[in-house]
């Protein structure tokens, strides 16, 4: 199964998550075969805001829960909430494996959160600039719940054109980087 995760960091956690980073990068190498996705989400100064995880985990949401709440950073409090959806990848593809590769361009997290009677995400026409693209599901995976798109675009209106804004309540467009250890 599929998991969506992105920690929303606490204000003013950023010298919390520094000196946790070894703790955070050793905890994800425990994943790295699994990894569809990961990066931090910044602010436009470029201070972390969050933390996107996108993978797929033998069983059910149970492991994904377990993912999600032991990771270190969790663990510490730098986190003030977690958005864990069950998650489909619809460009069957890692983020390694995007074309465009880890540099040019600004790259962002794109999240539709939609009605629940709406028929689910549509791909778009162009597809060349997604890095990850699927739907965000509920626990079972019987319900659409939103989408969960990153993408490279030259900026934040045209990142939120990846998806159509008048299938969503809310789309939340948030500036996104390639994540893992530094090479």
């Amino acid at each position: 199964m599929e998991f969506f995760c992105y920690h929303r960091d606490r204000l003013d956690s950023a010298t919390l998550r520094q000196a946790l980073i070894e703790e955070h990068w050793s905890y994800m190498d425990g994943y790295a075969e699994q990894m569809i996705a990961r990066g931090p989400t910044l602010a436009d100064d470029g201070s972390p805001t969050g933390s996107v995880h996108i993978l797929a985990l033998p069983g059910p949401a149970a492991a994904a829960r377990t993912f999600a709440f032991d990771e270190p950073n969790y663990q510490a409090g730098a986190y003030r909430d977690v958005m864990l959806r069950r998650w489909r990848n619809m460009l069957g593809r890692t983020m390694w494996e995007f074309p465009g590769g880890r540099t040019g361009g600004n790259r962002y997290l794109v999240l539709g959160l939609g009605p629940e009677q709406s028929a689910g995400p549509v791909l778009p026409q162009r597809q060349d600039e997604l890095i990850a693209y699927g739907p965000l599901l509920s626990d079972d995976g019987a319900r659409w719940l939103g989408t969960a798109a990153l993408v490279r675009a030259t900026g934040p209106d045209e990142a939120r054109a990846a998806l159509d804004a008048d299938r969503y309540a809310e789309v939340e467009v948030h500036h996104w980087v390639f994540g893992g250890r530094p090479a």
